[in-house]
């Protein structure tokens, strides 16, 4: 028998680690080849990892709910083999380097380091060219206090024998000698650097002083004192009046009193970091359209009772979707991109249309593919079908990227307008707001008639306000009349 580690692959988005949110498997289990083992959560989607090997399962090093940086070893398994293929012990925790392993689907090829990322030394480090220079591999893990988590299961660290075992070649000066510099993974660093903080600041909390990233956030929070644990009493906020028992008390609004604190994690923390990117990147410009689509709701009530429509879910969504489509086409400039590295403009002769959808994990857009081929009846089972996969956390990667332009709908909470921050990589995004009955002037006369606003948000260095404008106005005169779609196709 033979041991074999699994690593955590790069899973094709150019992260640098995820969180394990769940195993499907559990220590003695036997399992087989491309079964379910985890579920692993990306910037864009929920992941199922399937085994790259038929045996038993001999060890979990991570637990649950970590955030594993890509290469570290998550799984151990027993496999049918000779005595060439076990795994060495070894000292550092870190088994020796496998044979190749077969390619998984979207994964790449294996890396041949034993599952670890590692980095050549900077010219002039003094470090031997010849010998790769060790990386330290840490899976961080928020286990309840005191009892601390097993090492052997839980973390895998590598330290070369020095006096400071986790200098590495990023510590290197270019005379050739080294200098310690604060504990801390990759992943760290490089969340240190995108916050502002300076790890020499900072006390690490982790395993022999180790910077996790929870003492990281703590710094920029400006919460607790870095290194110190944190808790309810210690946080910063106003001060109880009456004591503390004030805790203790119910709130009609809020039950128990006090603050839970929530890890920033998986596809809250990527769509934060993509909304800060479109907003600070793409200069906003947003309009506002009101209209009256009381000959939209008539027909798609009409629509409903046709036999091509019959079991559809037909709504003012698909209606809208359609419109978009034709005035996309008419208006192609806010169907863009800006390529700021290659200093292009790209202009797509397609529609891929995003779908802003509120799932349990956070925001999410899919996208339909070619949806400017489709007519109301293939947009109504696309967004059925896209909307259900996209809630129920199974949209794959092909479905969250490749947009070119986006809808939220922001009326089904009952909200009449807003200003959209754009897709990143979008020229435009269209808000639908709700369908309200107001008072309306009609034939000459004010009459109640279902109205709703239409509010637009587009990059001002790809769409000019005459084309943005004129998208807008041919969006709204197909809801206010379906029938000027005649003249536009």
């Amino acid at each position: 028998m033979a041991l074999k580690d699994f690593a955590l692959p790069d899973l094709g988005e150019g992260l640098e680690e995820s969180e394990l949110v769940s195993w499907h498997v559990a220590v003695g289990d036997t399992v087989e080849l491309n079964q379910h083992l985890a579920d692993v959560e990306t910037a864009k989607a929920l992941v199922e990892l399937p085994s790259p090997f038929a045996g038993v399962v001999k060890a979990l090093y991570a637990e649950e709910g970590t955030t594993v940086a890509v290469g570290a070893r998550i799984i151990q398994f027993e496999i049918e083999g000779g005595p060439e293929d076990e795994v060495a012990p070894s000292t550092s925790g870190t088994p020796a380097k496998p044979e190749r392993e077969p390619m998984l689907v979207g994964y790449g090829p294996p890396v041949e380091s034993g599952g670890r990322p590692s980095r050549r030394a900077r010219r002039g480090a003094g470090a031997p060219t010849s010998a790769p220079v060790p990386v330290p591999v840490t899976v961080s893990v928020t286990m309840p206090a005191p009892a601390p988590a097993p090492e052997s299961v839980i973390s895998a660290e590598v330290a070369p024998p020095a006096p400071h075992p986790l200098a590495d070649e990023s510590n290197a000066r270019t005379d050739g000698s080294n200098y310690e510099v604060p504990r801390s993974t990759p992943p760290v660093r490089k969340l240190a650097r995108d916050l502002g903080v300076d790890l020499e600041t900072v006390t690490g909390t982790g395993d022999k002083g180790l910077i996790t990233r929870e003492d990281v956030e703590s710094a920029f929070g400006g919460g607790a004192a870095a290194g110190a644990p944190t808790s309810t009493s210690d946080s910063a906020g106003p001060p109880a009046s009456a004591g503390s028992e004030v805790a203790h008390r119910m709130s009609p609004s809020f039950g128990v009193r006090g603050e839970t604190r929530t890890p920033i994690s998986g596809v809250r923390k990527y769509t934060a970091a993509a909304m800060v990117q479109s907003a600070f990147t793409a200069p906003h410009a947003s309009e506002f359209l009101t209209i009256d689509v009381t000959p939209t709701m008539e027909l798609i009530a009409t629509l409903k009772e046709s036999p091509g429509f019959r079991g559809k879910r037909l709504n003012l969504l698909t209606v809208v979707a359609k419109a978009l489509c034709i005035a996309a086409g008419r208006n192609p400039s806010v169907n863009s991109r800006w390529d700021d590295k290659a200093q292009e403009i790209i202009q797509y002769h397609f529609v891929n249309l995003g779908i802003a959808t509120a799932t349990p994990r956070g925001l999410m857009v899919p996208n339909i593919k070619d949806a400017d081929l489709l007519n109301l009846v293939g947009l109504s089972d696309a967004l059925t079908g896209l909307v259900e996969t996209a809630k129920a956390g199974t949209a794959g990667q092909a479905d969250l990227t490749g947009g070119t332009i986006s809808i939220t709908n922001i009326g089904s909470f009952g909200i009449d307008a807003g200003t959209p921050i754009l897709n990143t990589g979008e020229a435009m995004i269209l808000a639908l707001g709700a369908v309200k009955r107001l008072p309306w002037e009609y034939r000459g006369e004010v009459a109640l008639r279902q109205v709703l606003t239409l509010s637009v948000s587009f990059d001002h260095r790809l769409v000019d306000g005459e084309q943005g404008s004129r998208f807008l106005a041919d969006v709204g005169a197909i809801l206010a009349n379906p029938a000027v779609l005649l003249t536009m196709v």
